[in-house]
């Protein structure tokens, strides 16, 4: 059985000196290659060299160039970081990334040999309105529009309902697997290759074993839980010591 990941999305969180804590609490521990630390830009390098994977919380959707700010996919791969987050629901609101840019995030990083964690989502009043299933068919199929099959293995999918990011309200199991099972069909139906699907949305140190019993997640994209290092840990060891 393939191997689940717990990935740390720590936001624009944490001062220098809360991060060499943060480092001190999570170094303790041998998290191999199935645990993702991605912190804010600024401290990415405090993490390369580890005994666990980094990734960035974004890239620009250009290749090299004039971007004040930005951070390009080939830069993050000659520091060593291995993944990126891309199409995160926070950046689709306040930064207003389309669907569009996502996709030529996903065809910039995947070619830079970036590994992908490519976010999707809907809206409470898109799920309200019954349109989940229509949505993820979109931001699937818009982002992995002209991408390779042979990439089918530096990608991996995260459903993060929008609805449940830092509210503490989760979907139920079920409609988290439907979900999953959804978003597999759609990608078989596109490459014909199974993919690796993992849930994000208020993951916490108190659900993750109801959310364990869910048989096809992947793992986990966590978001405020990961700011905590003895939270995360708590986590991760349910993960990975499975």
């Amino acid at each position: 059985m393939e191997k689940k990941i717990v990935v740390g999305n720590m936001k624009m969180n944490l001062e220098a000196m809360e991060i060499e804590d943060y480092l001190m609490e999570i170094n303790i521990m041998d998290y191999n290659k199935q645990v993702v630390f991605c912190p804010s830009s600024l401290y990415l390098p405090y993490f390369i060299g580890r005994n666990y994977e980094v990734g960035s919380q974004n890239i620009a959707p250009y290749e090299e160039g004039a971007y004040t700010g930005e951070i390009s996919a080939a830069q993050l791969v000659s520091m060593g970081i291995g993944c990126t987050l891309i199409g995160h629901s926070e950046r689709r609101e306040h930064f207003k990334e389309t669907d569009e840019v996502v996709r030529k995030k996903t065809e910039i990083a995947l070619k830079s040999n970036l590994k992908v964690i490519l976010c999707i989502g809907e809206t409470e009043d898109e799920r309200d309105d019954d349109k989940t299933y229509k949505v993820l068919q979109r931001q699937i199929t818009t982002a992995l529009k002209g991408i390779a099959e042979e990439y089918h293995n530096k990608l991996i999918i995260a459903y993060e309902p929008i609805w449940a990011i830092g509210t503490g309200r989760t979907p139920t199991n079920i409609e988290i697997e439907d979900a999953i099972s959804f978003i597999k069909t759609i990608v078989e139906e596109l490459w014909f290759k199974d993919m690796k699907v993992i849930y994000g949305g208020s993951v916490s140190d108190e659900n993750i074993i109801i959310l364990e019993q869910i048989e096809n997640i992947g793992g986990y994209l966590v978001g405020g839980a990961s700011i905590d290092p003895v939270r995360f840990k708590k986590i991760i060891e349910v993960v990975v010591n499975q």
